[in-house]
């Protein structure tokens, strides 16, 4: 099926890969060890895996597992949803949480992922009920030209704008943009950076990014923290949903907007939801080790046939997300099909570029997957737009994430 060519690179990589191999198992060990431990502290029992209807009144799975998700996030507080459609929702409700009409919402990793752009209205007012429209002000600071943090921007923004500043909004992974993906240490630094001169919240979107080191960003400092069930946390278990975890204050204000002002996290039917949503959180240690070990063998192969990718395969990483640059529209959208061939669920579709709702490009995505864009499970997507990068991620065994890179790797080589 594969070149011999091809068979060769990847021989070769497994063997200079098992040092990287042996510590993304360490850290998948200790990060189970964690759940584990909290699992066992919050004696989770066979009750809480049922289903409550209604309005979900003293449903004690619901109860639990918020608390394991805080104790294992190093958070005071924290609620999970199967409600939750998907990780826009979950930023859109901690945002609209904490900002109110005349703060400022301060991002200083660039510009947040497309789909927030709407919500947070960046362009400009749009009539649709965008923070813009409830008159939020957005702020940016972009990257240093070396692509680090500018403090200096940082700093010069807090100073001009004060007390206006309520929300300083963090972007851990790199989105549609080619930009680095910040370590929790590095945002550690962010958040002791603008407590020392704000009384702002400190968010950070961390998508892509739980379960890639031994702790997370609640744990160094960040107010909140937020993502979607149908990434990393999920296992590739659970079918949907979302979680916000934090200070007690910031994730109560979110709650008011889960739910509304009075009920918060008190209410809520989880229909049935519970045990798979239990099983995804024992499970997503080890499932983002075998996605971190496909992105470093993607990484790998690619760069051995002379492809530009991010990160390099022998560089630490903080998500599971894997570019490569193409720099040609055909390179993006066959490598996309690529992975879509290899998918254990419609293999046979070929995925095209499309208006996916919510871009402001068309989007190709591959995404054959047994929950509907589940990006934990392996996926590839893209905006059409230059210099046209492919973002793959995900993998629920490191052998079919294996599988998915040669195949669409060998479908770019018959192209070639």
């Amino acid at each position: 099926m594969f070149s011999e060519k091809l068979l060769e690179i990847a021989g070769q990589a497994e063997i200079e890969l098992a040092p990287i191999f042996k510590r993304i198992d360490e850290i998948s060990f200790k990060n189970t060890e964690r759940v584990l431990d909290a699992f066992r502290e919050n004696r989770v029992g066979e009750s809480m895996l049922t289903s409550t209807t209604g309005y979900g009144y003293d449903d004690l799975g619901r109860e639990t597992l918020d608390k394991i998700y805080a104790q294992v996030f190093g958070a005071q507080s924290a609620f999970v949803r199967h409600s939750i459609v998907n990780g826009t929702q979950a930023l859109t409700i901690g945002l609209f949480g904490l900002l109110r009409p005349g703060d400022v919402l301060l991002s200083v990793t660039n510009r947040p992922y497309d789909t927030l752009c709407e919500v947070v209205g960046i362009d400009g007012a749009n009539g649709n009920g965008s923070l813009a429209d409830f008159g939020v002000r957005y702020e940016q600071v972009d990257f240093t030209k070396d692509r680090k943090i500018d403090f200096d921007a940082i700093e010069k923004k807090l100073t001009e704008l004060g007390d206006k500043v309520k929300v300083v909004f963090i972007q851990r992974s790199k989105g549609y943009l080619d930009r680095p993906t910040l370590s929790v240490d590095e945002i550690g630094e962010i958040c002791a950076f603008v407590k020392a001169r704000s009384g702002a919240y400190v968010v950070v979107d961390n998508c892509y990014g739980e379960f890639t080191e031994d702790k997370e960003p609640t744990a160094v400092g960040a107010d909140m923290i937020i993502g979607s069930l149908i990434k990393n946390p999920g296992g590739g278990i659970a079918e949907s949903g979302g979680y916000i975890a934090g200070t007690e204050r910031a994730v109560e204000l979110a709650s008011y907007r889960l739910t509304s002002i009075g009920c918060g996290t008190e209410v809520g039917a989880t229909l049935g939801q519970n045990r798979s949503l239990y099983k995804g959180f024992f499970m997503a240690p080890h499932i983002v080790a075998q996605a971190l070990k496909t992105a470093h063998f993607a990484a790998y192969v690619l760069e051995k046939l002379g492809f530009d990718t991010n990160p390099k395969y022998d560089e630490v990483r903080s998500d599971i997300i894997q570019t490569i640059k193409f720099g040609y529209p055909e390179g993006l959208i066959k490598f996309c099909q690529g992975i879509q061939s290899a998918s254990p669920v419609d293999s046979y579709v070929t995925p095209m570029p499309w208006a996916m709702p919510g871009y402001t490009d068309e989007v190709i995505m591959a995404a054959g997957a047994f929950t509907q864009g589940s990006s934990i499970e392996i996926s590839c997507d893209g905006p059409i737009r230059e210099p046209y990068i492919a973002f793959m991620q995900g993998g629920l065994t490191y052998e079919s994430g294996k599988i998915a890179v040669l195949v669409a790797v060998q479908k770019l080589l018959e192209e070639k």
